[in-house]
């Protein structure tokens, strides 16, 4: 008798197939979370695995903060239509003039101000769950996250009071105004989410591959020069070959110096580092702990 074994990419697809069809089959008004970051591109090619030849029986829904890198956007919109599916974008912008979001004096980053602006899309379009590419090696906060994360009905996340999930068996069941986040990549790596585009050969934005950009030394990073991140009195611009490994607002997104210009060259780079891909956003400087109280009011 021939006994299948899968690998290690082959059982991490696997089960985060499973998480999706789980959600499909649970809920009524799913939205699956796309950014055009390397996370949720590996969530679409996941969606496209779990549903085809069917269509994707779930919107695309982004946050715009208004400070996205223009290549992200541009991939972002071209990807859902090249998919044929729906994309909501609900933007920062928007929610401020509405009073929906209040940004404090002096608030330049608009991190904070995403967790009003998703949670009036959730109520907008009555979603009941929201899928996101979130990963447990991330960050402490991150790693504290069930595969099904529950939110009560004001959207908030309590880390001391989450469902058991046994033998692969998740407690969908929320009551009206309640919403489920679902992570499908949460055993995943840095190094996976590589090695999974590499295999399906998906295509992700430039922005990941080297290239020349001004940048200024800022906060220990590479900030990268725009006309949101000016250069200071005293700080001198640089013209570098860098990259990303993780995207966020171009405000707080260092770059790495890198040559890495193929997905090859990517994977090799993350087994010898030695820094964690987050480590280069400005925006999780704060700690892991302001990480934990943005996601305990809603942030994703």
């Amino acid at each position: 008798m021939n006994s299948y074994h899968l690998d290690h990419l082959q059982y991490l697809e696997a089960e985060a197939i499973h998480v999706m069809r789980e959600v499909a089959a649970e809920f009524d008004r799913p939205a699956l979370l796309f950014s055009g970051g390397k996370d949720s591109i590996c969530l679409l090619r996941l969606a496209e695995k779990a549903f085809r030849p069917s269509d994707i029986p779930m919107p695309f829904l982004n946050v715009d903060t208004g400070h996205h890198f223009p290549e992200l956007n541009e991939f972002r919109d071209r990807r859902a239509q090249q998919l044929g599916a729906k994309l909501i974008v609900r933007k920062v912008e928007d929610a401020i003039s509405k009073g929906i979001a209040i940004p404090s004096p002096g608030e330049i980053s608009r991190n904070r101000l995403q967790i009003p602006t998703l949670l009036a899309a959730i109520e907008e379009f009555r979603f009941d769950c929201c899928i996101g590419g979130a990963r447990r090696d991330e960050e402490k906060a991150r790693a504290k996250e069930r595969f099904f994360s529950f939110r009560d009905g004001f959207g908030q996340w309590d880390p001391k009071n989450q469902r058991p999930e046994i033998w692969n068996l998740y407690n969908a069941r929320v009551n009206p105004g309640e919403n489920m986040r679902v992570f499908p990549l949460s055993n995943w790596t840095e190094m996976d989410v590589w090695e999974y585009i590499r295999k399906e050969n998906l295509e992700v934005p430039m922005i990941y591959f080297s290239h020349r950009r001004k940048c200024v030394r800022r906060h220990g990073q590479w900030l990268p020069v725009n006309d949101l991140v000016p250069p200071r009195n005293g700080e001198r611009v640089e013209e570098l070959v860098v990259r990303v490994r993780t995207i966020g607002d171009i405000i707080s997104t260092g770059m790495v110096e890198s040559r890495a210009d193929s997905v090859d060259d990517i994977i090799a780079e993350i087994a010898a580092a030695r820094v964690t891909e987050r480590g280069s956003r400005a925006d999780d400087k704060a700690g892991d702990a302001a990480m934990e109280d943005r996601k305990k009011a809603g942030y994703f």
